[in-house]
């Protein structure tokens, strides 16, 4: 916990099928508050490709910085928190694998989430089906947000999801996690799992969609500003 009060650099990482776009209300909030901002742009290719590209902009921030990362993000920032300047770990709807565990190893016991279908190509590639894409992603955002989001897709490599972590970040860092109440990409249960086993500061958003980056801005705003401050709600 050490520095946390002092952070004022905050990292967002974007997940699957999606880019650094949709931070956009999340980075004009937070730079409205004093925060100095960067969104990793991953290329959706490997595990390694993605923290790599985390790390680029992890060596740019000049001291403590808050590392967030939303749905696929969140297995990113667990092996790419790690470094150094990285004090405390947020997490938007994202997955938490542990140390030596893949991504694909966080579903199993878990309910499937049948509104969320992704189609893979021949090329091992994947991008989420477009008439399914608002309700399993986004559904409590207007129709054109959520269209603009389906039509910016970024197809992501589906081998990553068998990538294991080496080692979780958030056995030393302190962790808080934003999760959509409404999320029809992840189950509950599995969301709440992954979060409290990280130890996360933990906020629901009842009704929230996937999306809850963007349809709930404010809210992931605040928990970015409790992590940069050191802040754990009382019990």
């Amino acid at each position: 916990m050490s520095n946390t009060d002092q952070a004022r650099n905050v990292v967002l990482v974007h997940g699957a099928f999606a880019d650094g776009s949709g931070w956009r209300r999340v980075y004009d909030d937070l730079t409205a508050r004093g925060y100095r901002v960067t969104i990793v742009q991953n290329p959706l290719t490997s595990l390694e490709d993605d923290v790599a590209a985390t790390k680029r902009v992890l060596d740019q921030q000049d001291g403590p910085t808050i590392l967030v990362g939303h749905s696929w993000g969140g297995t990113v920032i667990t092996e790419a928190g790690n470094h150094q300047n990285v004090v405390g770990l947020v997490y938007v709807s994202a997955l938490a694998p542990d140390s030596g565990q893949t991504t694909a190893q966080q579903y199993e016991g878990f309910a499937a989430t049948p509104n969320f279908v992704i189609e893979v190509g021949d090329d091992g590639y994947g991008f989420l089906n477009r008439e399914k894409f608002k309700i399993g992603f986004a559904a409590d955002l207007s129709d054109e947000d959520a269209a603009f989001l389906r039509d910016t897709q970024v197809p992501i490599n589906m081998s990553v999801f068998g990538a294991a972590v080496g080692h979780a970040a958030w056995h030393d860092k302190p962790s808080w996690a934003v999760i959509a109440g409404d999320d029809q990409s992840f189950d509950q249960a599995m969301l709440q799992h992954m979060a409290r086993r990280a130890g996360a500061e933990i906020t629901t958003v009842p009704g929230a969609s996937h999306a809850v980056y963007i349809g709930h801005a404010d809210v992931v705003v605040d928990t970015i500003d409790a992590a940069a401050r050191g802040e754990r709600a009382a019990a």
